[in-house]
């Protein structure tokens, strides 16, 4: 089932006296319980995509649908509450609070829904558990690994069970043993059934993808396995 389409979107940014076309006229398909990687060098749109997706950045022009809604049609509340249901982020910088320790860091999206405290400790202790820091939990993030504090940081990004999971080079501050162990927590919760979409310069974590979209001055040159 189509989870995603993306049907000819543009997005335009003025620098200065100039227009800069991030993206020309992007289609993609993306399916429910698909692993999709998106690469390209710096400056072919990658990350604008990603935030186009992740309903943080209106388009110029085209439609993104997902899950049957029309994401930029909503209205800005609306879209927020859309965001906040169904998407998780992962950044290549981890943003995780220094003072609160793993297990609060993975509570916090939960602070504005109403479950009570013991029930919260109780999804974030588990979520840690499945991402392999169930022996961790009380540890400040600088206790903690680069690779680590990522997997905290994806912790939290699922703690709300979203549909999709968006991550922006996940691994861009990693080592590559802790890279490999991130990039095989991201395969685990996709046989799972977790969609995930991912921007990453590095070819090697295409091969834990089901598919890898390249993109080149914002347009598409290709898509199929690495």
């Amino acid at each position: 089932m189509a989870l995603i389409k993306i049907r000819n979107v543009t997005k335009q940014y003025k620098s200065g006296d100039e227009i800069v076309q991030a993206l020309r006229g992007v289609d993609i398909t993306i399916q429910a319980g698909e692993f999709i990687t998106i690469m390209g060098e710096s400056g072919s749109g990658k990350s604008t995509l990603l935030s186009i997706l992740g309903g943080m950045n209106h388009p110029t022009s085209g439609e993104v649908e997902m899950a049957g809604i029309a994401l930029y049609r909503l209205p800005g509340e609306k879209l927020a509450d859309f965001r906040a249901r169904n998407l998780g982020f992962v950044f290549q910088s981890f943003h995780l609070i220094s003072y609160l320790t793993a297990l609060e860091n993975v509570m916090l999206p939960l602070a504005i829904v109403k479950m009570k405290t013991a029930a919260k400790r109780d999804a974030a202790r588990q979520i840690l558990e499945q991402v392999g820091l169930g022996s961790k939990l009380h540890r400040l993030p600088n206790q903690l690994s680069g690779g680590e504090q990522e997997r905290v940081a994806i912790a939290r990004a699922m703690i709300n069970k979203p549909h999709i999971l968006l991550a922006d080079e996940p691994t861009g501050n990693l080592d590559s043993g802790s890279s490999q162990g991130v990039m095989r927590l991201f395969r685990k919760l996709n046989d799972a059934g977790q969609t995930v979409v991912m921007v990453t310069h590095n070819p090697g974590n295409g091969a834990y993808a089901d598919r890898t979209i390249t993109l080149k001055d914002g347009e598409i040159m290709g898509s199929g396995k690495v």
